[in-house]
C-alpha cells in the first residue's frame, strides 16, 4: 500500500485518508473513490488528495479483519460485521473467558498492521459482552500477512466462552454466640446474588455449631444431592487443619487447596466430596466486593477444573480492587442509585425522501407521528426527554403543544444526523448516565420496548451500549453510556450512533424487540404501509 498525496485525476480506486468536501458533496475518510467522485472533486477545484493506493496483493481493512476473524476457532462467541477495519467478537453466553495467549501473541507479532486484543484470561463475561476485537490499523494490509495470521488460527482454538451451567448449591454456615442471625441472613442473600449470574440457585442451607463433626455431617448430607457446597465459617481459617478443611476430610472428601494468593480472599478452601465441589468461603465473601471466592466460584460454575496449581498461580493480579466493568452482586441494603437514563427524541430531519411533506407530521390514527413518539417516550421509565428540532421547527413545536417536553433547536440540522445527536446529548442534565436515542420516525416502538432497553442498561450498571434488534439485526432505539458522550461531540455529517458504537469498541448488549426495532418510514410507501397519512 502506498500512502500520500496524488493528483485527483490519478486517484480512481484509491482510499481517502481524510474526510474531504467538494461543493455539496462530503466524502468520508476510508471512502474508495470512483470515476464519478473524481469528476466531482476535479470540478470543485481540488488538484490533489491524500489517499492510500492499494497494491494488487493488498486487502482492504474490513476484508482483512473479516478474513482473520473468520479463520479463528472458538466456542460460544459471535462474530460481528466489520466496520472501520475492526471486527468485534461477543459472548453468546454468560460464562468465563479463556484464551490461548501464545496464539494471540503470535498473531500480533506478524506485523503492526494486524492486531488482536482480548479480555483477560478467566474474565467473567455476560451474554452479549465483547470479548475480543480484530483491528487492522492502516487502510489495507498485504494479503500474505493476512494468510499468515489465518494460518496460525487453523489448527488451534483461540478462545472460548466457557458457558455457565446452572447448579444446585447447598450452603453451610457455622454459628458461634458472637455471630448475629442478621449476618447469616445477609450472607445467604449475597450468596444467592452471586449464584444468580450463572443461573444457579441456593436450594438448601444448614446452620451448625463451629465444630468439625457437625460441619462434616451437614456438608456430606448436602453433597449427596447438590452440585456444590459452600461453607461459611463463623471463625476465620487459622490453620490448614482448621474446622472447614478438617470437616471436608472427615466427610470423606479431599482438600485441593487451603489458602490462596488473592487478597481479599486469602482464607479460601477448595475441596471435593465425591463429585461435588466444596468451597470454604473466606470471610470477605460476606461482602459484595470482588474477592478470590468469585474467581474460584465462577470457574467451577463454568465447568473449568480448578487445581491447587491454578490457585497458586493467581498471585499476579491477585491484589484486588473492585473492578467496575465486572458484574457484581450488591448488598441489598446498600445498592447505589440506578444509572439515570434521559431520552433524546430526534425530530430535526428534512424528510428528503418524502418529496416535500414532513414525515414527522404525518397522521397516525389522527395524531402527528412526532407527537405519538414523544408521548411514548414520556410514558417510559426515562428520567426526562428532550426533543431536537430543526427542519420546520415551529410546526414540530405546534405538534407537541401541551406536552411537558423541552425542545433543543439544532440550527445546523442540514449538515446531517451528527449535529442533532450533539445537540440532544449536550442538552442532557449532568446526572445522565445514559442517553436513550429515539428516532422520531419509528411508529411501532412502544413504551414497554423503551423500558426493556433501560432495564438492560441498569443491569449493566450504565457501562454498555444497549441497542434494539430484530432477528439478530441491529435496529433502534439505542442507549449510549456517558463514556461515549465526549465522542458524540466529535461526530460530523451524517455519522450517527451506529458508526460511533463500532468505532469506539465498547460493549454492546442487543435486546430483541421484534419488528418495531426495524420499522422506520423514510419513504411515502413505507409510511403508508405503516398506517400513516402524509400532510402538506
Amino acid at each position: 500500500m502506498k500512502f500520500g498525496a496524488i493528483p485527483v485525476a490519478q486517484a480512481k480506486g484509491a482510499v481517502l485518508a481524510h474526510s474531504t468536501s467538494a461543493g455539496d458533496h462530503r466524502y468520508r475518510k476510508g471512502h474508495r473513490l470512483g470515476a464519478e467522485d473524481i469528476a466531482i472533486l476535479a470540478a470543485s477545484g481540488l488538484s490533489e488528495v491524500v489517499v492510500a493506493v492499494l497494491e494488487p496483493d493488498d486487502l482492504g481493512e474490513d476484508e482483512a479483519a473479516e478474513a482473520i476473524a473468520a479463520s479463528m476457532r472458538h466456542r460460544h462467541v459471535e462474530v460481528k460485521p466489520a466496520a472501520t477495519g475492526r471486527v468485534n467478537l461477543h459472548a453468546r453466553e454468560a460464562g468465563v473467558f479463556t484464551v490461548d495467549a501464545g496464539l494471540i501473541d503470535a498473531i500480533n507479532a506478524i506485523d503492526p498492521a494486524i492486531t488482536v486484543a482480548t479480555l483477560a484470561q478467566h474474565a467473567t463475561v455476560e451474554k452479549g459482552q465483547m470479548v475480543a476485537t480484530v483491528k487492522i490499523i492502516p487502510f489495507a494490509v498485504a494479503g500474505h500477512l493476512v494468510q499468515q495470521a489465518s494460518g496460525l488460527c487453523a489448527f488451534s482454538e483461540i478462545f472460548v466462552v466457557n458457558a455457565f451451567v446452572a447448579k444446585r448449591v447447598g450452603m453451610v454456615q457455622t454459628v458461634l454466640p458472637s455471630v448475629k442471625a442478621s449476618v447469616l441472613d445477609k450472607t445467604s442473600r449475597l450468596t444467592e446474588h452471586r449464584l444468580a449470574r450463572s443461573g444457579s440457585r441456593l436450594t438448601a442451607e444448614r446452620r451448625t455449631p463451629h465444630e468439625v463433626p457437625a460441619v462434616a455431617e451437614a456438608a456430606k448430607s448436602l453433597a449427596r444431592d447438590h452440585d456444590m457446597v459452600v461453607i461459611f465459617g463463623a471463625s476465620a481459617l487459622s490453620d490448614f487443619d482448621d474446622v472447614i478443611p478438617a470437616a471436608i476430610r472427615a466427610a470423606g472428601g479431599i482438600v485441593v487447596r487451603s489458602g490462596m494468593p488473592v487478597d481479599p480472599g486469602n482464607l479460601l478452601v477448595l475441596g471435593h466430596i465425591g463429585n461435588t465441589a466444596v468451597i470454604g468461603a473466606p470471610g470477605c465473601a460476606r461482602s459484595p466486593k470482588e474477592n478470590g471466592f468469585d474467581w474460584v466460584l465462577d470457574r467451577v460454575m463454568a465447568g473449568l477444573e480448578v487445581t491447587g496449581a491454578d490457585i497458586a498461580g493467581m498471585g499476579v493480579g491477585g491484589l484486588l480492587m473492585e473492578i467496575p466493568t465486572r458484574p457484581q452482586p450488591r448488598d441489598l441494603s446498600a445498592i447505589p442509585s440506578v444509572p439515570k437514563v434521559h431520552a433524546v427524541l430526534l425530530a430535526a430531519g428534512r424528510s428528503s425522501r418524502m418529496g416535500g411533506p414532513n414525515k414527522l407530521l404525518a397522521l397516525f390514527e389522527g395524531k402527528p407521528l412526532v407527537r405519538r413518539a414523544a408521548e411514548r417516550v414520556l410514558a417510559s421509565k426515562a428520567e426526562s426527554t428532550v426533543v431536537v428540532s430543526g427542519h420546520q421547527a415551529s410546526r414540530i413545536r405546534e405538534a407537541l403543544a401541551g406536552l411537558d417536553i423541552p425542545l433543543a433547536h439544532n440550527a445546523d440540522f442540514a449538515s446531517g444526523l451528527a449535529s442533532s445527536l450533539k445537540t440532544g446529548v449536550s442538552a442532557l442534565p449532568e446526572d445522565a448516565a445514559g442517553a436513550l436515542i429515539v428516532l422520531g420516525d419509528m411508529p411501532e416502538v412502544l413504551p414497554a420496548d423503551l423500558d426493556r432497553l433501560i432495564e438492560a442498561f441498569e443491569r449493566a450498571e450504565g457501562r454498555a451500549v444497549v441497542r434494539a434488534s430484530h432477528d439478530g439485526k441491529r435496529g433502534n432505539p439505542v442507549i449510549l453510556p456517558r463514556s461515549l458522550f465526549s465522542a458524540v461531540a466529535h461526530l460530523e455529517g451524517d455519522t450517527g450512533a451506529r458508526h460511533l458504537i463500532e468505532s469506539e469498541g465498547v460493549d454492546v448488549i442487543d435486546i430483541e424487540l421484534g419488528a418495531g426495532a426495524a420499522i422506520d418510514v423514510d419513504t411515502p410507501e413505507a409510511l403508508e404501509t405503516a398506517g400513516g397519512m402524509l400532510q402538506d
